[in-house]
């Protein structure tokens, strides 16, 4: 049994979908009831209380561990997590991290993050540690606004940043559960090319067939508009990754290829993939 976390979004659905096609006993967790593929067992847990998440555990022997903005705050123990998979039997963990854990790494959430790579690394199990760049699923913030107004709204227009497909991430995840040649690995995942926002937004237009008008926001205007979701020292980092990003920031990583004998997918896939969201 493959536990994953997460199973609902844009990792853990494509990831929950290849490993249920590769005949493996799976069990989708997320927050929120959802709908699962066919042979999918799918449980409702709140990672943010361990106990609650050990009934998804039974019978597991590999999990697969994306840890949700929240279980980065103060008094979150989202260590505890990796204690009761290797109490409970697991063997292997992927866990699903952050670039700038590497490049970045003074940040609070950073700081968060590399504490429960160390405990994974420390617990006895098997393990993988992905950490990927931006997420090309990030354009989806624009979704409402190309819809009704066909236009993008961003910061830093003319920035570019190897930002990766969600889908790229799911497969290599995959690959480090079903393989035991990726164990003890640390892969850093990016797309293969920089690409500005406003680059982000004419393929956007390609895919739409139908042109998309780029509304540069200062710092300032894209720091309200994101903390409306997130807190504001996470608003910040990502901001200065987006507007400065520093040399390792801009590297095109060889991993995706090396793990998926492919290149990873550019942007302009993703948005083929996703138009229907800003039609």
């Amino acid at each position: 049994m493959i536990v994953v976390t997460g199973a609902t979004g844009n990792v853990g659905r494509p990831l929950t979908r290849a490993l249920a096609e590769a005949g493996r006993q799976v069990t989708a967790v997320s927050r929120h009831a959802a709908p699962a593929p066919d042979g999918v067992r799918h449980m409702v847990a709140d990672l943010s209380e361990p106990a609650g998440f050990e009934p998804a555990l039974a019978g597991a022997k590999a999990l697969f561990l994306l840890l949700s903005g929240d279980l980065h705050a103060a008094g979150a123990r989202p260590a505890d997590i990796i204690g009761r998979a290797a109490a409970g039997g697991v063997r292997r963990v992927v866990l699903l991290s952050s670039q700038g854990v590497a490049t970045r790494p003074f940040g609070t959430t950073r700081i968060a993050m590399r504490a429960v790579e160390d405990a994974l690394r420390d617990s006895g199990m098997d393990w993988a540690i992905l950490r990927p760049g931006g997420f090309a699923s990030n354009a989806l913030w624009w979704a409402e606004s190309v819809r009704t107004r066909r236009a993008v709204a961003a910061p830093f227009g003319d920035v570019g940043l190897p930002i990766i497909d969600p889908a790229d991430i799911a497969e290599v995840a995959a690959a480090c559960l079903l393989d035991d040649r990726h164990t003890g690995g640390v892969y850093e995942l990016t797309g293969p090319e920089l690409i500005t926002p406003r680059g982000q937004a004419d393929a956007i237009a390609a895919a739409l067939g139908s042109p998309v008008r780029f509304d540069d926001l200062t710092r300032g205007e894209a720091k309200a508009a994101m903390t409306r979701s997130l807190p504001a020292e996470l608003a910040d980092d990502t901001l200065d990754i987006l507007g400065s990003p520093n040399p390792a920031e801009l590297r095109v990583s060889p991993d995706v290829q090396r793990i998926l004998g492919r290149a990873p997918r550019p942007f302009a896939d993703w948005a083929a993939r996703n138009a229907a969201a800003f039609r």
